[in-house]
C-alpha cells in the first residue's frame, strides 16, 4: 500500500462565523493542496472537513498519517470518543447530543478504508505543512467576509 502523509488545519472568524479548511497530502515528497470553506460554520467543523476532504481525494486504499493540531479530531479518532458516540446513537457519556455528527460518520467510514493514524501537533508552532494549511483555510474563511 501506498503511504500519504495528510496535513491538515480549520479556521473560523468568529466561532460560529466564515470558515475554511487547507489540506496537504505527501506522497513521496509530493504535495497536492486542497482547500474549502463555508459561509456560516466552525472551527470543529472545518477541523473535521479538512481530514475528510484529505481522505476523499485518496483513489485507493493507503497507510495515512494524518497530521492535525485539533485536539478535537485527534482526541476524537485516537480516544475512541467518536466510535462510542456512534455506537451510543451519537450521544456522548453524559447523555448529551455529539456534535457534528454527520461529519464524525463520515470521517469513520473513511478511516475503515484505509489505516489511519492520527498525530497532534502544536498548532502555530513553525511546522511548514501546518502554516501552509493554516494560510489556506485563513484564506478560504476569508472569503466569505
Amino acid at each position: 500500500m501506498k503511504e500519504v502523509i495528510i496535513y491538515t488545519d480549520g479556521a473560523c472568524s468568529g466561532n460560529p462565523g466564515p470558515g475554511g479548511w487547507g489540506t496537504i497530502l505527501d506522497y513521496k515528497g509530493r504535495q497536492k493542496e486542497l482547500s474549502g470553506g463555508e459561509r456560516q460554520t466552525t472551527n470543529n467543523r472545518m477541523e473535521l472537513t479538512a481530514v475528510i476532504e484529505g481522505l476523499k481525494a485518496l483513489r485507493e486504499k493507503c497507510i495515512v498519517t494524518v497530521i492535525t493540531d485539533s485536539k478535537y479530531v485527534s482526541d476524537g479518532i485516537n480516544l475512541g470518543w467518536a466510535r462510542s458516540w456512534k455506537a451510543n446513537n451519537w450521544r456522548k457519556k453524559d447523555k448529551k447530543p455529539a456534535l457534528n455528527p454527520e461529519l464524525w460518520d463520515e470521517l469513520l467510514s473513511l478511516i475503515d478504508n484505509h489505516v489511519v493514524t492520527v498525530k497532534w501537533i502544536k498548532g502555530h508552532a513553525g511546522h511548514p505543512e501546518n502554516e501552509r494549511c493554516d494560510k489556506l483555510a485563513v484564506a478560504q474563511s476569508q472569503k466569505f467576509q
